[in-house]
């Protein structure tokens, strides 16, 4: 449906024309929402630019333009009024937004059709490394990209969303050498070591790659070994890959989110063809024995032209090559017109260096477009980047087990009352604290130690205990009387809490799950994603201000109106049921509006990549609706009043639903 603000951009247009012969090339929009809502919703503000133009007064300009606005404009707003030395201002009648929502209201796409022209387009966002945990860092592109993929989907664009993965390169060496000297099972056996043995060795085996030459010259060995094939080095890379994949697969899961992973080891085969093109082109240049091409608007700290190296000097290839060849495959091959690569804004030279490679090689046709989009840190309330107590990264999976204990105040207050000592000493093997604690690294006095290795074992162990009450199988048998005790502690406070009775115990750890990931998610999207944002749990799962749970109550509240009332909302829409919108009240009227500007800023989004709007309108949305409910009675009205406000409520809910989906959000029928 075409929204309220392209009609009357279109109706001052054809004004435009018919006066003055003229089309709106200003670079400003010709129609503006209003600021102040007194004066409209609408202003068009052209008479004051086009003044000089025709050397005419601004308010005689705008003047003329009312004269010759289309007579059809009645139908959609009361008769525009002229103020000061020439605004126009334009606000919507009460008959357009009720027949506007009623036609919406019998369409699942809430009157957003489908772009005509779709595109199809490649997400390239999460990109984990394989043989590393995922970890807080990749939150934002993983949230992010999700989202974007979502909102272009839903538009009716082709999404390939690709997950470029870290599955090749040197440290595959390191960590094959240094197995096959510890741990050769791990090479040969599938699960014989959890993901985070293959981290902790990992690290090891960096450290002995950075501090002996011998074995640097054997992990180098090892991946010319895995690149030309041999069987041995093929098969140890293979299950290292499969295993990460498993554990990166369960957190995708958690997430909602869905990829198709396509590693840097899909593009190898590719390499020489981009030095070949490169060379054949004549971009690229011999430095020192690498080949580079020498980059425009970039210099080095002597002020010459930054090489950008394609191909070391001792043959092999960089990040660089596998994302010129990445480039090549995605345009020639799986045929896209956008390419979206979602990374940390500290890669945002790298992106615009192999842009301008690619396009000055000729790879990229004026139909394609490289856009990459990048993200700020994650912060502690510190305004440091997001660590633990140690100064170690967060696990993701950590992050996510502490907001969905956190999600729920009985839950959390259950097991934070928890003595955890004696049961984190039995399930880590610890006889003795004060020896445990004099191995760690660092040289705080020894109580310190003592109270940071407590704090992180027993904080650690308090995570896990929503997985364990949703899944007692999971339970350490050391650890099964304390969850037996938790368990009945939470069953008798929620039979007693009016708002739980209705729902069973699984499924109020269930919603606690879905609410402590809506609440990271939204968390993240909610910022400008160009900014550093500060995380902390009480913020984001607070009942009050742009949050997840803020928005998941207000949908909430419309489900139970539909209780108390005996209101099927969806027998209305599967029948058609013809409601009369009746639009009076100042409150009802600022809902309709804001209610029919959701496709306005979908679509923006989906040209600007900023999910942050949608979430504004969103929170936007419910605060419009939460004075709606407080100061307009819906059950006790008089009809026709009561219908038209039920169905004005339950397209707030509706609206609620689609656009939080669209940021990968479930709703929750109760709180």
């Amino acid at each position: 449906m075409t929204a309220a603000i392209d009609r009357l951009t279109q109706a001052f247009n054809h004004a435009l024309h018919h006066a003055f012969g003229l089309s709106w090339t200003n670079a400003e929009p010709l129609v503006v929402a209003a600021k102040n809502p007194d004066h409209g919703d609408y202003q068009c503000n052209a008479a004051l630019g086009l003044a000089k133009t025709l050397k005419q007064a601004p308010r005689a300009i705008a003047s003329q333009l009312l004269d010759h606005l289309p007579p059809d404009l009645g139908d959609l707003c009361d008769p525009p009024t002229l103020a000061g030395p020439g605004f126009i201002n334009l606000r919507l009648h009460s008959r357009y937004l009720a027949t506007e929502l009623q036609q919406r209201y019998g369409d699942d796409r809430l009157g957003i059709a489908p772009i005509p022209q779709p595109q199809r387009i490649v997400v390239d966002f999460s990109s984990p490394n394989i043989a590393k945990e995922m970890h807080v860092g990749h939150l934002r592109s993983t949230i992010i990209g999700d989202s974007i993929a979502r909102i272009l989907e839903f538009l009716g664009h082709e999404v390939l969303r690709l997950n470029h993965v870290g599955d090749w390169g040197t440290q595959f060496g390191m960590l094959i050498t240094y197995l096959r000297e510890v741990h050769p099972d791990a090479l040969t056996q599938a699960d014989a070591l959890d993901l985070g043995d293959l981290v902790a060795f990992y690290k090891k085996a960096k450290q002995r790659f950075d501090g002996d030459p011998q074995f640097q010259a054997q992990a180098r060995d090892a991946v010319v070994r895995l690149q030309q094939g041999e069987e041995d080095s093929r098969q140890a890379w293979q299950l290292l890959c499969n295993q990460s994949r498993r554990e990166f697969q369960i957190l995708y899961d958690r997430l909602n989110i869905n990829l198709t992973e396509r590693g840097e080891s899909f593009y190898n085969p590719f390499l020489e063809a981009v030095v070949t093109d490169l060379k054949a082109r004549g971009l690229l240049e011999e430095d020192e024995g690498a080949q580079c091409v020498f980059l425009e608007g970039f210099s080095n700290r002597e002020g010459k032209p930054q090489p950008l190296i394609i191909q070391k000097s001792n043959g092999g290839y960089n990040y660089a090559t596998t994302d010129l060849a990445a480039v090549r495959y995605r345009i020639t091959q799986d045929h896209a017109q956008r390419l979206i690569y979602i990374t940390d804004a500290g890669q945002s030279n790298h992106f615009a260096q192999f842009f301008q490679v690619a396009q000055r090689a000729g790879w990229v046709p004026d139909t394609v477009e490289l856009a990459h989009v990048p993200f700020g840190l994650v912060q502690g309330e510190d305004g440091k980047k997001l660590k633990t107590r140690s100064g170690d990264t967060i696990r993701l999976r950590d992050l996510l087990d502490e907001a969905w204990l956190r999600a729920d105040s009985d839950l959390y207050g259950v097991v934070q009352a928890q003595d955890w000592t004696d049961v984190a000493s039995a399930v880590f093997g610890i006889d003795d604290w004060e020896t445990a604690a004099a191995a760690l690294p660092g040289e705080q006095p020894l109580g310190d130690k003592v109270h940071l290795l407590q704090t992180s074992l027993t904080e650690a162990l308090q995570r896990q205990v929503p997985g364990w009450l949703q899944d007692p199988a999971t339970v350490p048998p050391v650890a099964q009387p304390t969850l037996e005790h938790l368990r009945q502690t939470l069953d008798q406070r929620w039979s007693q809490s009016h708002d739980r009775q209705a729902r069973d115990f699984q499924t109020i750890l269930q919603d606690s799950q879905t609410i402590g990931h809506s609440a990271v998610k939204y968390a993240d999207l909610s910022q400008n994603r160009t900014s550093n944002y500060v995380f902390s749990y009480d913020k984001m799962l607070s009942l009050q201000g742009n949050t997840a749970p803020y928005m998941l109550y207000a949908y909430v509240r419309v489900q139970g109106i539909s209780r108390k009332g005996g209101v099927d909302f969806q027998h209305w829409q599967d029948t058609g049921a013809t409601v009369r919108l009746i639009l009076e009240e100042d409150l009802e009227l600022a809902l309709a509006k804001h209610l029919l500007q959701l496709e306005t800023v979908v679509q923006a989004v989906a040209q600007d990549l900023l999910p942050n709007r949608l979430c504004q309108y969103l929170f936007e949305l419910s605060q419009k609706f939460n004075q709606f409910y407080d100061r307009c009675p819906i059950l006790k009205a008089e009809e026709p009043q009561r219908t038209s406000r039920l169905l004005l409520a339950d397209l707030t809910a509706r609206t609620l639903k689609l656009g939080l989906s669209l940021l990968g959000i479930s709703v929750l029928e109760r709180m």
